[in-house]
């Protein structure tokens, strides 16, 4: 019989759990880092977060995204329903014919992340512009 990491004791039967989160993503970020270049990126999580709240046709996302160019929307788009993330669906019944795009049960997985990182940004926001300014101040 072995100790687990834990040091409690393992039989050769007891799977060994898994590493923490960070250490595993220490040693996978080969396995992480395409995954996240495909989710982690700024419109990515700001186009999901507006689909998880409803579907919605493409000007409607641009407007909730000032800023975003019809380009950089059109691109991401693409890649997150290439990444089965959002579902796109030919409006025929409307004239001219309109484009919708759905969050997907696959994309709505990432609902509960995305808030924690929304909620980071609105409670720790000021501290890093604040670190910012520091930053710049003390550089200039």
């Amino acid at each position: 019989m072995s100790l687990a990491d834990d040091g409690l004791p393992m039989n050769a039967s007891m799977s060994r759990r898994p590493k923490a989160v960070s250490t595993e993503a220490l040693l996978d970020v080969e396995k992480a880092r395409p995954v996240l270049e495909q989710i982690a990126n700024k419109w990515s999580v700001l186009i999901l977060t507006v689909l998880c709240s409803r579907p919605s046709r493409f000007n409607e996302i641009m407007r909730r995204l000032d800023g975003i160019t019809h380009k950089a929307l059109s691109e991401a788009l693409k890649r997150l329903e290439r990444n089965g993330l959002i579902h796109r669906e030919v409006l025929t019944t409307t004239t001219p014919v309109g484009v919708e795009y759905t969050i997907t049960a696959l994309g709505r997985s990432l609902q509960q992340p995305f808030e924690a990182l929304y909620a980071w940004s609105m409670t720790y926001g000021p501290e890093l512009e604040a670190a910012q300014q520091e930053y710049d101040r003390v550089r200039d």
